[in-house]
């Protein structure tokens, strides 16, 4: 049965003491394949060595073993391939766990506005099996990660926790709509439920779909950057790293029913960012290819995060510093991404069909 409010926790905690430092301690992740999903892996095995991560992933186009490759032998980690809308395999892997982070999305905005059937069954849909099965076990913790988008676009100041939620994109709706059942799900059950909303993550192993990694890869096979609009929208950067020390710190000190902003204040504009891609690999600009704006496009993104930062974090990488290690990254790491872009049809499908009329 699930945990009621006031009862004792199954580890009997003392006052500021990590989820991490109790032994023994298993972690399941979800989408643990995907970007930020394997950047939180490493870094939580590189920290915590002695504890077991569980990593379920349906291995959609953008899940990806070969994030993982340097950990697939160590002795605490274990792959499970599988969907999270499959109840009776979240319900056996809750029942081996001790907590959970909740990574598991579509989350292309460009991909749901072509379909955006597949985000709500998998953002929404496959949130609710999740958080049914948390009905019923015994964990200690439940983060649902979700997005700085859920609150639209900001033209002045910044969001804070307890703003309006107003998405733009059907992939933001869906978040919105994941973000609010892990909310409800606290309120009417009592579950220890956490919620981080993070600004937009870059870093090594992201698809090259998106926009830093797709720049990056199509300069250095000297092919158009297509940039949406006059390139003025803005975004708030966060290194991956960062964000998984964030999530970290939300599970230690972060309250139960709380949501969480985590944000960088990197606030640059798409056009920056592509300059600095250019001048770093030493192309030209004419690389660089205005095409029509895309729907629904929020002109920015702005977060207030002094919540958690009353927890003790900070972003601790500057962002032309994280940049040009990402831009180097995927320099290096040739063969990882060219593996995607030059043998999945789901990626040359997708672009060639995406990008047709934005010439």
């Amino acid at each position: 049965m699930a945990k009621k409010k006031g009862t004792v926790p199954i580890f009997q905690r003392k006052k500021g003491q990590s989820p991490f430092s109790l032994s023994p301690f298993t972690l399941l992740v979800t989408g643990g394949a995907g970007f930020i999903g394997s950047n939180f892996i490493h870094y939580i095995l590189g920290r915590y060595p002695d504890k077991k991560i569980i990593n379920l992933d349906k291995l959609t186009y953008a899940g990806n073993l070969d994030n993982l490759k340097d950990v697939e032998k160590h002795p605490n980690y274990e792959f499970v391939k599988g969907d999270i809308r499959d109840a009776e395999l979240v319900k056996d892997l809750f029942g081996r766990v001790d907590g959970v982070v909740h990574f598991a999305a579509e989350t292309h905005v460009d991909r749901s506005i072509v379909d955006a059937g597949e985000f709500v069954l998998t953002d929404v849909y496959g949130s609710f099996v999740l958080l049914e099965a948390l009905k019923n076990s015994d964990l200690e913790f439940f983060i649902q990660v979700s997005t700085d988008e859920v609150y639209g676009s900001c033209d002045d100041g910044f969001f804070k926790e307890e703003d309006p939620l107003n998405p733009s994109s059907p992939y933001a709706a869906s978040k919105a709509g994941a973000d609010r059942l892990a909310y409800s799900y606290f309120l009417t059950y009592g579950l220890p439920i956490k919620i981080v909303r993070p600004s937009n993550n870059f870093g090594p192993f992201q698809y090259p779909e998106k926009f830093i990694p797709l720049f990056v890869t199509n300069a250095l096979e000297n092919k158009t950057l297509p940039l949406y609009g006059e390139g003025t929208n803005v975004r708030d950067w966060l290194f991956v790293g960062d964000n998984c020390k964030a999530i970290e710190t939300v599970i230690e000190k972060g309250t139960i029913g709380e949501v969480y902003n985590i944000g960088a204040n990197n606030e640059v504009q798409n056009i920056d960012v592509a300059n600095i891609i250019i001048k770093e690999l030493g192309k030209y600009r004419d690389l660089i290819k205005f095409v029509p704006d895309r729907l629904g496009h929020d002109r920015r993104y702005a977060l207030d995060c002094q919540k958690i930062h009353s927890l003790g974090w900070k972003p601790e990488t500057q962002f032309d510093e994280a940049l040009t290690r990402t831009i180097r990254w995927y320099k290096d790491n040739e063969i990882w991404w060219r593996k995607i872009k030059e043998k999945s049809e789901e990626f040359k499908n997708f672009y060639k069909e995406y990008y047709k009329d934005k010439k």
